[in-house]
């Protein structure tokens, strides 16, 4: 079984995406053998009003029957806006959503606002995945409308948002029991001893989308292999990168099991499904 635990539908204002709808990302799935797919939908990332991209996804799974039993939603949920306590709620408990997203870079607050604290905590509680984006696009296909940091000091200088793994060890630390899913590693695991053991002991799985992910065989070695987990994150990136990051490991470096784990074993278990 494959289980793809990060795309998305929907648009991205900088960059034309293809397979952007259930019904193109379906064809997408069944030509590569995909049997399910976790899915979010890319506008509220920009809407003020997440909810309404959550309530987009929700009618478009509604649409076809052919989508039912193929996609698992996530809903995009923003803890600074003032209804997301409800959203969350409706989300859950009216359309069926079965993890949350957040967006931290782009709806603008810390990993340890207390807000966000809250949301982790209430996703815990729900048994819910809390799936975190180290980073969408590179960044050095800005566009001026994009996400710019002002380097203090510096008028003239600018840069973006590119996380690394350490930017989301707080919120681990202050919630260590909920469950996270953190997407799109592409500038670097490097961790220190104490924070190794954190990420070791708590509920999270890396997708194999990100480019740090080139080496998987030995990052299975560090972290274990009930941290991994196939992603796409399609349609931003290709569609096959992350697939063939498994699939190429031979049997010294990862046997059937372990692949059967990063396939879908893993993610089927952070999802209770």
């Amino acid at each position: 079984m494959l289980l793809d635990i990060n795309t998305y539908v929907g648009h991205w204002p900088f960059k034309q995406l293809q397979y952007n709808t259930c019904a193109k990302l379906l064809d997408r799935m069944d030509k590569y053998s995909v049997d399910i797919s976790v899915v979010s939908n890319l506008n509220g990332v920009f809407y003020k009003n997440t909810q309404s991209a959550n309530e987009e996804l929700y009618d478009e799974l509604q649409s076809d029957n052919n989508f039912r039993g193929r996609f698992i939603p996530f809903a995009i949920i923003n803890p600074i806006y003032a209804g997301w306590r409800e959203d969350l709620e409706i989300c859950v408990s009216e359309l069926g959503m079965k993890g949350i997203r957040v967006f931290p870079q782009y709806h603008d607050y810390e990993v340890t606002d207390p807000s966000f604290i809250e949301l982790v905590k209430a996703a815990r509680n729900r048994g819910l995945p809390v799936a975190i984006d180290i980073r969408m696009v590179d960044s050095r296909q800005r566009s001026w409308m994009d996400i710019p940091v002002f380097v203090p000091g510096e008028k003239s200088d600018i840069i973006l948002k590119e996380w690394q793994l350490k930017n989301v060890i707080p919120i681990i630390r202050e919630v260590p029991d909920a469950k996270f899913i953190i997407v799109n590693v592409a500038n670097g695991l490097r961790v220190n001893d104490e924070e190794l053991e954190l990420l070791k002991k708590a509920d999270i799985l890396f997708d194999t989308s990100g480019r740090s992910m080139s080496d998987l065989p030995d990052l299975i070695k560090k972290f274990g292999k009930e941290k991994f987990a196939f992603g796409t994150h399609a349609p931003i990136l290709d569609y096959l990168s992350g697939r063939l990051r498994i699939e190429y490991m031979n049997d010294s470096e990862a046997d059937e099991a372990t692949k059967e784990l990063l396939r879908s074993g893993n993610a089927r278990r952070i999802i209770s499904i």
